[in-house]
């Protein structure tokens, strides 16, 4: 699917259908507009398919005619992926007079509040890279609100289900950390070669922005992960220390159950027995199978079990 989009006298971004637009965005590319990025662009082959590869590195390539950038950004999530936060890759090719996005999912790229002013392609490229590390602050927030729903639920309950979600959400940021490094490469790379890009000096200190944004991004995903990992070891003993709990109550409970079935299981015998003709003997009973329950609570409270 092929968006395409124009940079307005407002230096803002906008949608246009105008064929000879500056910034192309494609979405899932079909075979056909794989060959027109291919043989029409002369863009690599296994530079494109890097760009749609989840597992691809990020990283940067100088061509004749074009810079390849390709670097991480977070998957939209969905209830299927249960708690896993996912990253996939995403590909820029800056042109002299154009840029071309590929990205393997269908997702609004220049959308929302525009705080950053574009005046060329290489301004939407940083542009990206910008809202990128902003996008996974975004998602470091979520995690932070999801995991913190979980904590709540573990205290309450001895489900594993819980604690199995809280390390998806470490795992999670173990994918993310790697990937803010992998971005954060790129950024040095870029300024290392800004000179071939043909960057001014507006463009090369909103490139250095984008550099801290990213390195304080990643600086936050790890504080998360090593608070998660720890709340996770934490929460596991807690599981445990909960299920010990429940499985001390129930012997409790069992072994008051079998005092009184003791007492009354003697007198049951089918043999002589004393109180057999007495007229009070079932009350009797009764009263020795509940004096030998309090017997037994009471020196549970005073052995302090």
């Amino acid at each position: 699917m092929l968006k395409r989009f124009q940079i307005s006298e407002a230096r803002a971004i906008a949608p246009t259908d105008d064929p000879s637009a500056p910034i192309l965005v494609y979405c899932n590319p079909d075979e056909a507009e794989r060959k027109q990025l291919v043989e029409g662009m002369k863009i690599d082959e296994h530079t494109l398919a890097s760009a749609l590869d989840p597992d691809e590195v990020a990283r940067i390539e100088y061509e004749p005619e074009h810079v390849a950038v390709i670097f991480k950004r977070p998957k939209n999530y969905s209830a299927a992926d249960n708690f896993l936060f996912k990253v996939v890759s995403a590909g820029m090719f800056l042109f002299k007079d154009k840029l071309v996005l590929v990205l393997s999912e269908n997702v609004p790229v220049f959308d929302g509040r525009q705080t950053l002013r574009t005046a060329s392609p290489a301004d939407a490229m940083l542009r990206l890279l910008w809202r990128t590390s902003y996008h996974f602050l975004e998602h470091l927030r979520v995690i932070t609100m999801v995991s913190d729903s979980l904590e709540q639920k573990i205290n309450e309950s001895m489900e594993n289900k819980y604690l199995l979600s809280l390390f998806t959400l470490e795992k999670s940021l173990v994918y993310y950390l790697n990937a803010i490094d992998s971005n954060a490469l790129v950024l040095d790379k870029l300024r290392n070669g800004a000179a071939k890009i043909g960057l001014v000096q507006e463009q090369l200190e909103l490139l250095e922005d984008v550099a801290i944004e990213t390195n304080q991004c990643y600086r936050q995903a790890e504080i998360y992960s090593n608070i998660l990992s720890s709340m996770v070891a934490a929460r596991a003993s807690i599981v445990n220390n909960n299920l010990s709990w429940m499985m001390k109550t129930l012997n409790i409970v069992t072994i008051a159950l079998m005092v009184p079935t003791l007492v009354v299981s003697a007198f049951s015998m089918n043999v002589t027995i004393p109180m057999q003709k007495h007229e009070y003997a079932f009350w009797i009973i009764m009263g020795l199978a509940v004096a030998s329950v309090g017997t037994f609570i009471g020196a549970w409270r005073y052995k302090k079990w």
